[in-house]
């Protein structure tokens, strides 16, 4: 206990045992311990809170006054310790993540239910952004940690989750639907719905690599946007995997010839300073993969 506390905790069992003997005695202290403790806290505060006599001590008009507050501030350190004790052995905690839609809505469901079955204490916060939003959010320590495809600012540190494979999505009945494999050149010229997440996309990326050129006639981040405009015939697109679970589209889904992927990371601006609760969100990572296998074999 620091100093000032262990003079406040004189003081009070001084007063609650009426000498400064049985106080010492309580406290496994020497009585002249007590006895200066409680007089350095006169000197500092320039003031006499206990009277003191041959059968004990009693409080002073000032110390009756100074008595309340002395044992809020000890009450208060008590639950603040059985609070960071608590902390430390996980039982409580927030987690507090960003991420954008896809990992929101098939990983972290997943995450938090395999989490909050071992840890029910523990409280969750989810911010839905673009990649930009969630990348300034961990910068900014808006959130603890954040789910990105790959950060810009070299400072954070970084886990690789997956390697999201980029699929075609085709109004039902599409000619490209015939073919068990889309190359990107195929959609060279076609009405194309585009995803982007702030910034330029992997999506852009890989249609310039191939100098593909489509008629872009839709543009949003919203990936249920997307799949919902071509299943009206509005286009084709090209998505992540991940998006592509458990749709409730009518649309039809191939692999590229030429498989391109998204990595998806878990960025934090320093993993050794998280707290316990993060961290135990971090081991339970792997409990995401439910969501991918129970897609697979429904």
């Amino acid at each position: 206990m620091d100093d000032p506390l262990l003079k406040y905790l004189a003081f009070v069992k001084t007063v609650e045992q009426g000498s400064f003997t049985r106080a010492a005695r309580e406290l496994d202290y020497a009585q002249s311990s007590i006895s200066k403790m409680v007089a350095d806290l006169e000197a500092e505060w320039c003031m006499t809170l206990l009277e003191r006599s041959k059968s004990g001590v009693c409080l002073t008009s000032a110390g009756e006054q100074v008595l309340p507050f002395l044992r809020k501030v000890l009450n208060d350190h008590q639950e603040l310790a059985g609070q960071i004790d608590r902390m430390n052995g996980i039982e409580t905690g927030i987690v507090r993540i960003g991420t954008f839609a896809s990992v929101g809505i098939n990983w972290l469901p997943n995450i938090f239910a395999a989490l909050q079955k071992d840890y029910p204490s523990i409280e969750y916060e989810m911010l839905l952004g673009d990649y930009e939003e969630v990348e300034h959010w961990i910068d900014e320590g808006r959130v603890d940690c954040g789910f990105l495809r790959l950060p810009t600012l070299q400072k954070f540190d970084t886990l690789l989750l997956k390697r999201d494979e980029y699929k075609a999505v085709l109004p039902m009945g599409h000619p490209l639907a015939e073919k068990e494999t889309v190359a990107v050149e195929d959609l060279n010229g076609l009405p194309f719905l585009l995803l982007e997440h702030g910034g330029k996309t992997e999506v852009s990326d890989l249609l310039e690599h191939a100098h593909v050129r489509p008629d872009i006639r839709f543009t949003t981040c919203e990936d249920f946007a997307i799949m919902a405009m071509a299943e009206k015939g509005m286009g084709v697109s090209i998505l992540p995997d991940l998006i592509l679970q458990r749709i409730p589209y009518q649309i039809e889904i191939r692999p590229l010839r030429q498989p391109y992927y998204r990595p998806i990371r878990l960025a934090m601006k320093h993993r050794n300073h998280l707290t316990p609760a993060v961290q135990k969100f971090i081991e339970y990572l792997p409990c995401r993969e439910t969501a991918e296998e129970n897609a697979a074999t429904s």
